[in-house]
């Protein structure tokens, strides 16, 4: 039987017979995912201080990271390795639109990120820019008190050792 699902960390919407073991529009693990009628999904958040700079820093690292992941699939020189970027700058563009819900704004920002040409030079700059996202989500999970923010940030952090482990792997091959 088909049911409709959703995601609690994008909030974003999947139809099918059964959740799927990652949501299809942010990667989050399939946990977060419930039936909608079932999920939590807010992002009307009160931040702190500390959660507002370091939410502010998340919308930056995913506009970063996505327009690199743009550029990446557009002029790469191998074609997997721009259907790998293609997707992950998918990824990273709702990461941004689920910071961009937190902050209330109106839209992303643009991003300017540029790219090689070689797709081991891009494997290799992605693999640096997903250790700095990781590392900064986790010290961002552990510095928030708020339940939502924190389980944002640790989703983050699954979905984003997910893409270390797919440069990993394209590295080695």
């Amino acid at each position: 039987m088909v049911k409709l699902w959703r995601c609690e960390i994008c909030g974003d919407p999947y139809v099918g017979s059964n959740p799927p073991d990652n949501c299809p529009f942010c990667g989050a693990h399939k946990k977060y995912i419930k039936e909608a009628k079932n999920a939590k999904v807010s992002f009307d958040v009160k931040l702190s201080h500390q959660d507002m700079k370091n939410v502010e820093h998340a919308l930056e690292v995913e506009i970063s990271n996505s327009t690199f992941y743009y550029c990446a699939a557009n002029i790469n020189d191998e074609p997997e390795g721009a259907l790998l970027f293609k997707a992950l700058s998918k990824i990273e563009m709702e990461h941004a639109a689920i910071w961009k819900k937190i902050l209330n704004l109106s839209a992303v920002p643009a991003g300017s990120d540029s790219c090689h040409k070689k797709n081991k030079e891009n494997l290799e700059e992605s693999h640096q820019r997903e250790i700095r996202a990781i590392e900064f989500y986790r010290k961002a999970a552990e510095e928030t008190k708020n339940p939502r923010i924190k389980q944002i940030f640790e989703a983050l952090v699954e979905v984003e050792t997910d893409h270390l482990s797919l440069s990993e792997q394209r590295l080695k091959n």
